[in-house]
């Protein structure tokens, strides 16, 4: 998803929320608590092996992402550019020659 897309996408979030007076509710931690609550739903449409509804998954995966981008905006951060950051420490932890084909945790490579 490109940069713009995403300032986009939270432009509607933040839009959404400001009609609904929500910003009150959104503080980091109660939108940490979400993204927690909205994983475990996810997790749940695995419980028994691949769902046979995707539009579960979908929804679900949806809620996990807004509530990451809320937290994101909230707490002042670029998801584009933590992201970017992030796969940066974790290619040097995971060199491809070392990691490639492997799910072994990086300190036992």
């Amino acid at each position: 998803m490109s940069q713009d897309r995403i300032k986009s996408l939270l432009g509607e979030l933040r839009e959404f929320a400001r009609e609904r007076d929500w910003q009150q509710f959104h503080s980091p931690e109660n939108l940490a608590k979400s993204v927690a609550i909205e994983a475990g739903e996810l997790l749940e449409c695995f419980q028994w092996g691949q769902p046979e509804d995707t539009a579960a998954v979908s929804y679900e995966l949806a809620d996990v992402l807004t509530y990451c981008l809320l937290l994101a905006d909230r707490l002042g951060l670029d998801p584009h550019a933590i992201v970017l950051e992030k796969l940066e420490i974790t290619r040097s932890k995971y060199p491809v020659a070392l990691s490639r084909g492997r799910s072994t945790k990086h300190d036992q490579l």
